[in-house]
């Protein structure tokens, strides 16, 4: 299925720099740097985290862009990886398969937030080490949620996929999460969410 991430795929990596250079790029190599066992990363995208997983990263990067898929398997990486197409609402992956579920920008994205923060519980193994680690934008808080309300529907609009003003959080806590740690950078509309089943 084509989606607009299937033409953007060239110049997507280009388009992120700025942002990569003013705050994703430290909190990538913080978060994805860390990671170990078995790990799905949902949304894989062009693999920018690929090359920060350690040796001992087993990483499933699924991403329902076949293009983006084609970027990412050109990523060198220290981990074992293996590439899927499939949607995050619908994981073709067995129950409590994974050690961790990963993501960076993807939930803006994900048509039900709710249907596929479901999808990642039921992959997860629910042993002690296995956790929901996220590298999201969100809706902000202040300055930061006003400037997204305002700007979400051009932004939307033109993107077609993307919602600036979501409550990931919130969200992760719904599909029945133990937020553990909460980060927020840039206003608030900048988090990492790491969490339990």
């Amino acid at each position: 299925m084509g989606t607009i991430f299937d033409r953007v795929s060239p110049v997507y990596d280009r388009g992120m720099q700025p942002l990569e250079w003013l705050i994703f790029r430290r909190l990538r190599e913080r978060v994805f740097s860390s990671l170990n066992g078995d790990v799905l990363e949902l949304g894989v995208g062009t693999g920018v985290n690929l090359p920060l997983y350690g040796p001992t990263a087993r990483v499933t990067g699924c991403d329902i862009s076949t293009e983006m898929l084609n970027w990412a398997a050109r990523r060198a990486t220290r981990a074992a990886v293996r590439l899927v197409q499939a949607d995050a609402q619908d994981l073709p992956f067995d129950d409590d398969s994974f050690d961790v579920v990963a993501g960076s920008l993807v939930f803006c994205s994900v048509t039900d937030p709710l249907q596929g923060l479901a999808e990642a519980r039921r992959v997860l193994r629910s042993h002690p080490r296995g956790q929901l680690v996220l590298l999201e934008h969100v809706r902000g808080d202040g300055l930061g949620a006003l400037l997204t309300e305002v700007l979400h529907p051009f932004w939307h609009a033109w993107s077609q996929d993307c919602h600036l003003n979501r409550d990931t959080v919130k969200s992760v806590a719904r599909a029945g999460f133990r937020v553990g740690r909460l980060e927020r950078h840039a206003l608030g509309v900048v988090q990492v969410i790491r969490a339990t089943v």
